[in-house]
């Protein structure tokens, strides 16, 4: 292969897929493909009427709009080469190409788990602190909160993508993976990769432990607000404004933290082997959260099912 525009000389990656297991891939593709479509449609409406309905025009709202759109991004950062990938076994992807790849998907990551914090702090504000709600969480507040998590998880994924372009990948340039996973393509660098292995453990902590701590915290007083309301009625209206966020907390945390359940180390520093789990978990986390995300707001959500029926009724009287 020529020589890339970096210090690599692979100017490119094989992505092995689900190659070494052909019948699943048209099923998955089929499977994956209705996904994805279900994701751009659910978000796509969420943004929307979040949007348009003034009813909505409130920081949980708008932090909502912002995970939508997450999603979307995060998906067609990595789900049309999936697709690619169950059509053409062994798809080749460019160096460039890949470095982009990681990049979206590492950054929409970290976004999402520094943006689920500052929904919990909303709620938790909502509920524990009432009174001083319009003025803890106004615009002049809120904003700014949702571009410093954009700004973070970008920022995070710049120095992992940076780091890992600039490793020498001198001998196998075979992905055992759906697509250009940041630790997959690790595996293949012909050097030293301890620091990559140390800021991984860092950005770990940062993205996961501060937010599981914050959250958890966050709810803790959520709860035992909740619980001294006097009435059952109270109690259950209180709940329900923040039952799909913490929903939503439970399976992407719970996901993220399965899959980086093994120490980084061993993951890195071990051999290019992996099962079929390894793979379909991140599809998992990648692909099946989006798209449930918009079903639990929207099923669990008075205001946005009546935004949606709006919406729908203005189109069809349009028509």
């Amino acid at each position: 292969m020529e020589k890339a525009n970096w210090s690599s000389p692979v100017a490119g990656f094989i992505l092995l897929g689900l190659s070494a297991h052909p019948r699943l891939e048209k099923t998955f593709f089929v499977l994956i493909l209705l996904m994805y479509l279900v994701i751009l449609l659910g978000n796509g409406v969420l943004i929307l009427v979040t949007v348009l309905d003034s009813r909505l025009h409130t920081p949980m709202y708008f932090f909502l709009g912002n995970l939508s759109f997450l999603d979307i991004c995060y998906t067609t950062s990595s789900v049309p080469l999936v697709l690619d990938g169950f059509l053409t076994p062994r798809k080749t992807i460019s160096f460039s190409a890949c470095a982009i790849q990681m990049f979206l998907s590492f950054a929409m990551a970290g976004t999402e788990c520094v943006l689920l914090s500052m929904m919990a702090f909303d709620r938790y504000v909502a509920i524990c602190n009432p009174l001083r709600y319009p003025v803890v969480m106004s615009k002049a507040a809120y904003v700014p909160m949702a571009v410093s998590s954009w700004a973070v998880g970008g920022t995070a994924s710049v120095v992992h993508t940076s780091l890992t372009i600039q490793l020498p990948f001198c001998g196998d340039n075979v992905i055992n993976h759906l697509a250009c996973e940041l630790l997959a393509v690790l595996k293949l660098a012909c050097t030293d990769i301890s620091i990559n292995v140390i800021s991984m453990g860092v950005t770990n902590v940062i993205f996961l432990g501060v937010p599981v701590l914050f959250i958890s915290v966050s709810y803790v007083f959520i709860i035992a607000t909740i619980l001294r309301i006097p009435s059952a009625e109270g109690r259950k209206k209180a709940f329900s404004t923040c039952s799909a966020h913490f929903t939503v907390v439970v399976i992407f945390y719970g996901t993220l933290l399965f899959m980086y359940r093994k120490p980084k180390s061993k993951a890195l520093l071990g051999d290019n082997k992996e099962d079929l789990s390894d793979k379909l978990i991140p599809l998992f986390y990648g692909v099946v959260i989006p798209m449930l995300n918009p079903i639990i707001y929207s099923l669990r959500n008075k205001d946005v099912k009546a935004a949606v029926r709006n919406l729908m009724a203005q189109k069809c009287f349009t028509c």
